[in-house]
């Protein structure tokens, strides 16, 4: 085998609770991960030559600030004890996946790198073995070996599966601006008074969990104050029938959930803005993810 291309998933985070800092100057989290069939395109090649990195999105970097640049690496070096560059291998990214969105796409694209590899290279990795290494690259890396539904605890790179969420379909809509990671997680720590009361249950759907009734994102108000118009988009979503919105992750995209496809078609055409994404597309089981990701193995 000389190639491999993968589906390179997005996420939403239906719940994320920030309990605390931790020692390491990272935030203790309580969070509920959600697949999504939007995907971008990894594709591992073996050839000769120093490592490569290319995109299809210019504003990308392909250079060793690229999360799949230092998956290569990073596993390497756990496979071989040998810190230098990996060679002899081409990493291609074709991207669907907006960057600085909360929607977790160099995490994914860092999680298919380690896969492919581990396939071109024979490692024989299990996916427990990866995702340890995974953490290392990010805290969003081993979930996205797992798929679906799932808590995440620690830095969000405990990963527990959980009964997968009915299937919705989901409006995602970007404006012309991203949130940094750090950003977002610094203006919590400002807030000098935020509420940490529990949201008061919402009707939802039958066949709903019930831990659903009660979701909320713990940085999206402090991430409002900075960009109020990510309130107003999810305003905007509820006000068009969404049964959830919320900012995802750190932002700066804000998700609805609606059960019928023809009204999150016709929302994300209505609330397009220029300069903004705006799509509609649905959520994937744990099922539907390990078969999208094992056929291409």
């Amino acid at each position: 085998m000389r190639s491999v291309s993968l589906p390179s998933f997005a996420k939403i985070n239906l719940d994320l609770r920030v309990l605390g800092t931790r020692p390491d100057g990272y935030h203790d989290l309580k969070t509920i991960f959600q697949s999504l069939a939007l995907f971008d395109s990894v594709t591992v090649t073996a050839r000769r030559g120093p490592l490569a990195v290319a995109c299809d999105e210019p504003d990308i970097p392909t250079d060793q600030r690229n999360l799949v640049w230092k998956a290569a690496s990073l596993l390497h070096r756990v496979a071989t004890g040998q810190s230098s560059t990996p060679h002899d291998i081409a990493i291609e990214l074709r991207k669907r996946v907006p960057s600085e969105a909360g929607l977790g796409g160099g995490s994914s694209n860092a999680a298919m790198t380690l896969l492919a590899l581990n396939k071109l290279w024979k490692l024989n990795l299990d996916v427990a073995s990866l995702s340890r290494i995974g953490a290392r690259l990010g805290a969003d890396v081993p979930y996205f070996l797992v798929g679906g539904t799932a808590l995440g605890l620690g830095r969000g790179d405990d990963i527990y599966p959980l009964t997968d969420m009915p299937p919705v379909h989901v409006v995602i809509l970007r404006p012309g601006f991203g949130v940094a990671t750090a950003d977002a997680y610094g203006w919590f720590d400002e807030e000098l008074r935020r509420s940490t009361k529990e949201p008061a249950p919402r009707p939802v759907p039958p066949g709903w969990p019930a831990w659903s009734a009660t979701l909320r994102n713990d940085l999206e108000i402090p991430v409002v104050r900075h960009h109020p118009a990510i309130g107003r988009i999810r305003q905007s979503l509820i006000d068009a029938g969404a049964t959830f919105a919320a900012m995802s992750g750190s932002g700066s995209a804000v998700f609805g959930l609606f059960e019928r496809g023809d009204a999150a078609r016709r929302t994300a055409n209505d609330l397009a803005r220029p300069g903004w994404l705006s799509l509609h597309t649905r959520t994937l089981s744990r099922r539907d993810y390990d078969r999208r990701v094992a056929r291409s193995l």
